[in-house]
């Protein structure tokens, strides 16, 4: 499996923004893709955050598999964690993430009221890995484009405060990832969802490790998309590879071919799907 190498260092001082801010906000919101929700949560946000109250929103959800995407639900809240998932641009989107938010802080909203502070306004802090949708969800919050989105990590490069259509306050971040993968296939699945910068690693080692779990879980996907049948899916994995760029008329060119695997799966051409899976954790023994 690929070694992707990554962390630069505007990163390290996001992390450092966010320590700062994190006393002016009553909440925050750490955004996951739902289709890689552990893979996507950054190891250090635990630790920056620490007690602050936070609301875990699973982004992408028309993306996912929607039965993992529950199973993934059950999961967290198990686990202990306010968790929602999420298509950001739904008209209900911030309904949702208010009335949870309003949950979360039911203690200190009782408080304020009991000792008449007319405080009404909620400020929160989006806090997520690149790529990950902050700023579609946050644009769709406040009604217009005020955060620059794209099909690419690394676009949002400054904190910035935002106001939602129903009052409430949002500090928008960098997207913020972590020094060093304990398990390599994080990277490719970080990779092959779009999260790392697309010069940081080979394509085709990360279409290849797309292919696998697709031929597994997903195959109607790749067939319908490539024009396969189920005995395709007999050869080894290079060879797949290799057909599917035959078939998309790229010849031997696997390279292109693999961006395009790359970028259909992104865009939904090969169906809703999921990297990580509760059952990988179960067969681990983790909680």
């Amino acid at each position: 499996m690929p070694i992707i190498q990554w962390y630069p260092g505007h990163m390290a001082k996001a992390i450092r923004q966010v320590e700062e801010k994190l006393k002016l906000v009553d909440v925050v919101f750490e955004l996951v893709d739902a289709r890689i929700p552990v893979s996507s949560r950054n190891p250090m946000i635990e630790s920056v955050i620490k007690d602050k109250p936070h609301l875990l929103i699973l982004t992408k959800a028309d993306l996912a598999d929607p039965q993992e995407t529950q199973r993934w639900l059950e999961y967290f809240r198990k686990n202990g964690d306010h968790a929602v998932a999420l298509n950001s641009k739904e008209p209900s989107t911030e309904k949702i993430i208010l009335k949870h938010t309003r949950a979360i802080l039911a203690d200190k909203l009782e408080n304020w009221e009991s000792r008449g502070i007319k405080k009404t306004e909620i400020k929160s802090m989006c806090i997520g890995i690149p790529n990950v949708g902050k700023s579609t969800l946050l644009n769709h919050l406040v009604n217009k484009k005020v955060a620059i989105t794209g099909d690419r990590p690394g676009v949002t490069k400054k904190q910035q405060w935002l106001k939602s259509r129903q009052g409430l306050y949002l500090l928008d971040t960098p997207g913020i990832l972590w020094p060093k993968f304990e398990d390599q296939s994080v990277g490719s699945k970080l990779a092959f969802t779009g999260a790392i910068k697309d010069n940081l690693y080979a394509n085709d080692d990360v279409a290849l490790f797309g292919l696998q779990i697709f031929s597994e879980k997903y195959r109607n996907g790749l067939m319908e998309r490539y024009h396969l049948t189920d005995e395709d899916f007999d050869q080894p994995l290079p060879e797949l590879l290799l057909l599917i760029t035959q078939k998309l008329g790229m010849r031997d060119d696997y390279d292109r071919a693999s961006q395009r695997i790359l970028l259909d799966a992104r865009k939904d051409k090969l169906g809703r799907f999921n990297l990580d899976f509760v059952e990988e954790l179960n067969d681990r023994g983790d909680d």
